[in-house]
């Protein structure tokens, strides 16, 4: 009688990068053999991934593997808190083992000693593209690890390292899989895009009949071959980011930037000791608006940062106002320990000024967004469908994200599928969602 597979329940917590990684462990668990347990409970160990960036990232982490040690008691865990090892320790003194970030390694070394596959791995049949938490319509694409910068806010490079740009023919072997096995949509990830390749200078690599470069315009232009929606995440501004623009205007990635501009005041910049500059950003998207017109750009923004004044925050209201950022999520300062901004001597923002700012940040960014939603009003536009339930959806157009951004709430007079892509006439908007009509 054959030994029963043994089962692992998973927990995958943080940002896309990290789902990444999740589904990289979880890919080869399955080529080993193991079965992906849905509770704890009976599973015979659990793998929580954590998440270490913010304070309030980290609680959630801690009591994910809390809860995993009382449902289960047999846990590894990985991920960014994984770097910091005796804090783990500290609140859950009997997890089996403790990895730190992009370890896969060392995650499928502590499996195989709690619980020892029970297969023959060169037999067992695994998807081509392996194991994936996102719906199989869509998929991210993470294409380098880790981060060349020091932003005064962030410990990620502590935690994860600099960067470790994969070679470009790797990152298209995996987007073609995924493309053949139905993925419609590539999400494109790192911690920063546009820095692909300058770890290992561009070095090019064989793909097909032809070498490619390990640069972000290369890449990019080759993800566009395959004839799906791709979709660029995490980008800073650098100059050769113009380079993709026209790509985007002939229709080749979807007119999508991902930008995490921070903040626009030039001295909360510098005191973020970020890689950009309010008033030449602006410049930048005037151009790239008028090679591509229906460009959209999300970003997210920091209020409350250290010193940050009450003229550093109308800047900040002004600029985005200027920019006409579709998207934007806004955070409260947290000062992250071990970052860079506890020790810059600044005077901190009071909690009171700082949840006035959010509120005003907000409200600001939806009248922007709302005028926005309401000039698609009347125009046809393509729908990538993510929930169906008869003749009614819920879907995302090519400027909207999944989990962060927009939907398109759909009504049509044929049942619709999830992953199809169909053509809608916008009826009404509000300041996030499109209401549509397929036709």
């Amino acid at each position: 009688m054959a030994t029963p597979a043994p089962r692992v329940s998973f927990v995958s917590l943080g940002c896309p990068k990290a789902l990444v990684d999740s589904e990289r462990i979880i890919t080869r668990l399955r080529a080993e053999g193991y079965e992906i347990a849905r509770k704890h409970d009976g599973a015979d160990l659990v793998v929580v991934n954590t998440c270490g960036f913010l304070d309030s990232a980290r609680d959630e982490s801690l009591q994910a593997i809390g809860a995993a040690m009382s449902e289960n008691g047999k846990v590894i865990v990985t991920g960014c808190l994984g770097a910091e090892p005796e804090a783990i320790r500290e609140k859950h003194p009997g997890v089996l083992a403790i990895t730190g970030p992009q370890a896969y390694e060392s995650v499928m070394a502590a499996v195989h000693e709690a619980a020892p596959p029970a297969h023959d791995p060169f037999i067992d049949l695994l998807p081509p593209q392996g194991i994936k938490l996102t719906p199989r319509h869509y998929a991210y694409l993470k294409i380098s690890e880790g981060c060349n910068h020091r932003c005064t806010f962030c410990i990620i490079p502590a935690l994860r390292g600099d960067l470790v740009s994969r070679p470009a023919a790797d990152v298209l072997r995996e987007a073609e899989r995924l493309a053949k096995a139905g993925v419609k949509e590539l999400l494109v990830v790192s911690q920063d895009t546009s820095a692909y390749g300058v770890d290992i200078r561009y070095e090019a690599s064989k793909w097909q009949d032809r070498e490619v470069r390990a640069k972000f315009y290369d890449l990019t232009r080759e993800l566009g071959d395959l004839g799906i929606w791709v979709r660029l995440h995490y980008v800073y501004p650098y100059p050769h980011v113009d380079e993709v623009i026209p790509l985007m205007a002939e229709g080749k990635v979807l007119p999508y930037l991902d930008i995490p501009f921070q903040h626009a005041s030039p001295t909360v910049l510098r005191n973020m000791r970020r890689p950009a500059h309010g008033d030449k950003t602006l410049d930048r998207i005037r151009r790239w608006r008028e090679i591509c017109p229906d460009l959209a750009i999300r970003s997210t923004f920091i209020v409350g940062f250290p010193g940050e004044t009450d003229e550093d925050f109308e800047m900040l209201l002004d600029w985005i106002e200027e920019a006409k950022i579709d998207r934007a999520g806004c955070f409260k300062f947290e000062p992250v320990r071990g970052a860079q901004a506890n020790d810059l001597g600044l005077p901190p923002v009071p909690a009171e000024v700082m949840e006035s700012r959010w509120h005003r940040f907000m409200a600001k960014q939806q009248k922007v967004s709302a005028a926005i939603q309401k000039k698609k009003v009347g125009k046809r536009l393509q729908v990538i469908i993510d929930e169906a339930n008869g003749l009614h959806g819920k879907g995302r157009t090519k400027y909207d994200a999944p989990e962060i951004d927009g939907s398109v709430h759909l009504q049509s007079r044929r049942p619709l599928r999830v992953g199809d892509i169909v053509t809608a006439k916008v009826d009404s908007s509000d300041a996030y969602d499109l209401y549509a009509t397929v036709v």
